[in-house]
C-alpha cells in the first residue's frame, strides 16, 4: 500500500478564536497512522482566517477519518472540508 497526501481546510467558529491553540492542538493530537505534513493560514473575509492542514495516511479506506473526527472535536473549529487527496510516489 501507498500514501496519501491530505488537504483539509478547517474553519473556525469566529475571527475571535484562538488559531495558535487550534494549530497546537492538532500537531499534539494526531491519531495513530497519520502524519502531520504542514500547516497554514489562508485569510477568508472579514479577518476569518482559515487553517490549510496537511497529513499523510496509508491508503486505504476511511484513512482521513480520524483526523478529520480529531480536528472536528477541537474547540473553536466550525466545520472541516478536504481540498485535496492525491497519492504520495
Amino acid at each position: 500500500m501507498g500514501e496519501v497526501l491530505t488537504t483539509m481546510k478547517i474553519m473556525p467558529d469566529s475571527p475571535d478564536v484562538d488559531l495558535e491553540a487550534i494549530k497546537a492542538t492538532i500537531k499534539d493530537s494526531m491519531p495513530e497512522g497519520a502524519k502531520f505534513n504542514d500547516m497554514k493560514e489562508e485569510p477568508i473575509a472579514f479577518g476569518l482566517v482559515a487553517i490549510v492542514l496537511s497529513f499523510i495516511t496509508e491508503d486505504g479506506e476511511g484513512g482521513s477519518g480520524p483526523v478529520e473526527e480529531m480536528v472536528s472535536a477541537i474547540e473553536g473549529v466550525a466545520s472541516i472540508e478536504i481540498t485535496g487527496v492525491g497519492r504520495l510516489m
